[in-house]
């Protein structure tokens, strides 16, 4: 083996020759004299061969850096360099690029595209298309076999915790392999994740905090105008729609993206948000546009779709495989629950009490199973980034929703009402005295989520200021109240200048870009490429301790 002069289109690529070896090389060596036969093997000279021969060889320069591999022809004529494609598996945290080997794999979005009936049927026919991309990727190496199985079947739950970190698991771990060029900027529909459904649950809430500011007995000596709870609302659902209309598109042209979102364990949770924003913008509704009584179609239209939801969730936590509650809970999980307790609250205000306590009850028990689960251990244990840390509130939301569900039910803020408030507000003491949480942190699209938890824990604390009023009880209702409604102001505005001018509000989203199975790297040709000095000095060190060991035995004979 011997290294070859680098060519300056290469000065800080290292290359390895590897050269094939023949059967004459073994002949003409012969023991030197006096020396023992066993020894023949270890101490016999190491002779370098001419590598000019009149007939054309063949060797192969692997990089060390990147494992790309040149193929070196000599013949008498010239000498050719021919570039091997590479395997389609990268060696981890290389150009981007380059991950897959092909070409056309870069910038091609078509795998997330949604895949008509038609289009289906016509592939299962043969045709001279089909035929010639058969061909194709038989002679490129680095096939990408197996990727779009990959995008078409779901991704078992247990890989997205072992590709993916953070509480929302949207990054992708160092050694990871994805689907898509990260150097490369994807299309919007692309980037838009249903998690943008959490910016309307924060303005939608605010519209029944104003509306509960305006109207409680409590807070009267205020004199909050209720033209702010009317803009708020008009706000909120404008943004629904946009959001809406947006993610719909994103559904009619990379359907499997959304599939991909779909068997996220944290992003599923937010396929119950749209329903819940329905929800509190007809419980916020200004009181200069509500009737006095909602009608129960209201209830029907907006509970209907998340039921449904609901069993279907429900089920795959209490059935087990691969999706049970203890593989896939996190702290989002509880928008799956809190949206019972605000269905509850509809349920009462459409005059049905019946459906309202049975939606509670569901709620209540699977919020205490959930609650158990993920105040034991989380699944993800490591060390999380800070800016992703609001998301924990989702804590606060479910007994601040079921304690407001119960005294709207029930008609008094009672025992049980109380108790679900007195654990809310436990838990939002315990997250506010944590000021290392605020700390270092840039902005992220999972601030909105810390908005709607403290919303409604200060709705929650104007009711129970209106069942006991006293100064302190109407001082932390609006000492909560403005620090929930600042808390949306400044991410508002932060939302509008990382959309509109910075435009860094949705960058690629990768994590529905993961393989659904780790590719595994090629270590041993790659150790057999450059280390090959070190082996053969393991290999003379062994075969020396063996006759030693040999001759050891021989003397005590």
């Amino acid at each position: 083996m011997d290294k070859r002069p680098i060519s300056p289109s290469s000065l800080q690529t290292h290359f390895v020759d590897i050269h094939e070896v023949l059967p004459e090389e073994e002949e003409g060596i012969t023991p030197s004299m006096g020396e023992k036969p066993e020894n023949k093997r270890v101490n016999r000279p190491i002779r370098v061969r001419d590598t000019k021969r009149n007939h054309r060889s063949f060797s192969r320069q692997v990089s060390l850096e990147t494992g790309f591999t040149v193929l070196n022809r000599e013949s008498k004529a010239k000498d050719e360099r021919r570039a091997l494609p590479r395997s389609g598996r990268s060696f981890g945290g290389f150009d981007s690029a380059n991950r897959f080997g092909i070409e056309g794999r870069k910038g091609d979005f078509s795998i997330f595209k949604t895949k008509s009936t038609l289009s289906k049927q016509n592939s299962l026919l043969p045709s001279r298309k089909d035929h010639q991309r058969e061909m194709e990727s038989q002679r490129r190496e680095g096939s990408t076999e197996g990727l779009d199985e990959s995008v078409n079947r779901s991704v078992p739950a247990g890989r997205y915790f072992a590709a993916l970190r953070g509480p929302e698991l949207d990054q992708v771990k160092d050694y990871e392999d994805i689907l898509l060029p990260k150097d490369e900027k994807w299309p919007f529909l692309l980037r838009f994740p249903i998690g943008c459904y959490g910016i309307c649950l924060g303005l939608s809430s605010q519209a029944v905090l104003w509306r509960a500011l305006a109207t409680s007995p409590a807070v009267k000596f205020l004199h909050i105008s209720p033209f702010i709870n009317l803009a708020l609302w008009i706000l909120a659902l404008a943004v629904l729609v946009s959001v809406s209309f947006t993610y719909i598109l994103k559904c009619i042209f990379y359907f499997e993206a959304v599939k991909r979102e779909y068997f996220h364990p944290v992003r599923v949770n937010f396929f119950f948000a749209p329903w819940v924003v329905c929800m509190f913008l007809a419980i916020g509704l200004p009181p200069m546009l509500s009737p006095k009584t909602l009608h129960p179609a209201i209830w029907c239209t907006f509970m209907g779709p998340y039921f449904f939801l609901e069993l279907k969730i429900y089920g795959q936590w209490l059935s087990g495989g691969k999706r049970r509650l203890c593989k896939v809970a996190n702290p989002s999980s509880h928008l799956s629950v809190v949206g019972n307790f605000v269905g509850a609250i509809l349920a009462s205000k459409v005059g049905w009490n019946e459906p309202a306590k049975f939606l509670w009850a569901v709620g209540f028990a699977h919020y205490l199973v959930v609650f158990v689960t993920l105040y034991q251990r989380l699944p993800t244990s490591e060390a999380l980034p800070k800016e992703l840390h609001p998301v924990y509130s989702m804590f606060i939301a479910a007994p601040s929703a079921a304690s407001l569900a119960w005294r709207t039910i029930y008609g008094e803020f009672d025992g049980c009402s109380r108790t679900c408030f007195f654990i809310a507000l436990f838990l939002y003491v315990s997250l506010v005295v944590r000021i290392n949480f605020f700390t270092g942190f840039r902005f992220s699209v999972a601030w909105w989520s810390y908005t709607f938890p403290m919303t409604t824990a200060s709705v929650a604390t104007i009711k129970y200021a209106e069942e006991v009023p006293s100064f302190l009880s109407k001082g932390l209702a609006i000492t909560l109240s403005f620090m929930s409604s600042a808390m949306v102001s400044v991410l508002f505005v932060s939302t509008l200048l990382h959309a509109f001018v910075w435009h860094t509000l949705f960058p690629n989203d990768l994590a529905i870009a993961i393989t659904k199975k780790r590719l595994a790297k090629e270590k041993k040709p790659f150790k057999r490429a450059y280390d090959i000095k070190r082996w053969t000095k393991q290999a003379l060190t062994k075969h020396n301790s063996v006759n030693k060991d040999f001759e050891a035995e021989k003397e005590d004979y």
